[in-house]
């Protein structure tokens, strides 16, 4: 295939499960990770690892022109281990950031660099109250008492970058609460659920049919609605990571 993707967020909770599957895949894989000493990790999944913060815009725009990328995955967070209780508060306004800033310097270098595919990882638990199951035409929570409004506001304007990016084909994934290895949980959680795997080949599918839009990922449930994954990505909530490959 010889088509090279960059991952930002690599060394994430689906980063890290998705990086062997596009090297299985056979995509040149280069993961993005602020900390080197994460580099190792990267090399042993088939990745070329490398350093740079999404926040320092000139460092992220000249390492994406040297790898020219023909694909480019965000999979970025800023997040406490074990989403601990004692930290949420904080870590949602660094969140918040990393969303809105860090995506638009990412889609940027992203543009810069000739990317053609770009991919977001979203949440699919800020819609607007109203008829259930979700959909992704519904709209989005923007009442400003909304206790979710920090997050809300950070996923709108992540979105609006995906989609709206000149020149990419933008697709944005809302995952539903992840789930399993490397995440806070190793069973189902809230109202929408996704086992971490799962999600990470709705990332794979989403660069391998170049679907642009947005497309809710999660299990079947009364919350919201995935069956347009189903149908245009071919995804499934079940699938998992093979046997033999590394995680």
């Amino acid at each position: 295939m010889n088509k090279k993707v960059f991952v930002a967020g690599a060394t994430g909770a689906v980063g890290a499960v998705l990086v062997p599957l596009l090297v299985e895949a056979g995509y040149t894989v280069y993961g993005g990770t602020r900390r080197i000493d994460r580099a190792g990790a990267l090399e042993a999944k088939g990745a070329h690892p490398v350093v740079v913060d999404v926040f320092d815009a000139a460092a992220l725009d000249a390492a994406l022109k040297r790898i020219a990328p023909w694909g480019v995955v965000h999979q970025l967070t800023d997040l406490p281990q074990n989403l601990d209780p004692k930290l949420m508060a904080e870590a949602v306004v660094r969140n918040a950031r990393l969303r809105i800033e860090g995506t638009r310097n990412l889609v940027a270098a992203a543009q810069g660099a000739g990317a053609q595919r770009l991919v977001a990882q979203s949440i699919a638990w800020v819609y607007a109250p109203g008829a259930k199951p979700f959909t992704e035409d519904m709209p989005l929570d923007q009442d400003p008492e909304s206790p979710r409004r920090i997050s809300a506001d950070a996923v709108i304007s992540l979105e609006r970058s995906v989609l709206e990016a000149a020149g990419m084909a933008g697709t944005v994934l809302r995952y539903g609460q992840l789930y399993g290895p490397g995440t806070s949980s190793a069973e189902p959680r809230g109202g929408s659920p996704v086992h971490v795997e799962a999600a990470a080949w709705a990332a794979v599918l989403a660069l391998r049919h170049a679907a642009a839009g947005i497309f809710n990922i999660a299990e079947d449930n009364a919350e919201v609605s995935s069956e347009k994954a189903k149908r245009e990505l071919e995804w499934n909530a079940a699938w998992r990571v093979p046997q033999g490959i590394v995680r």
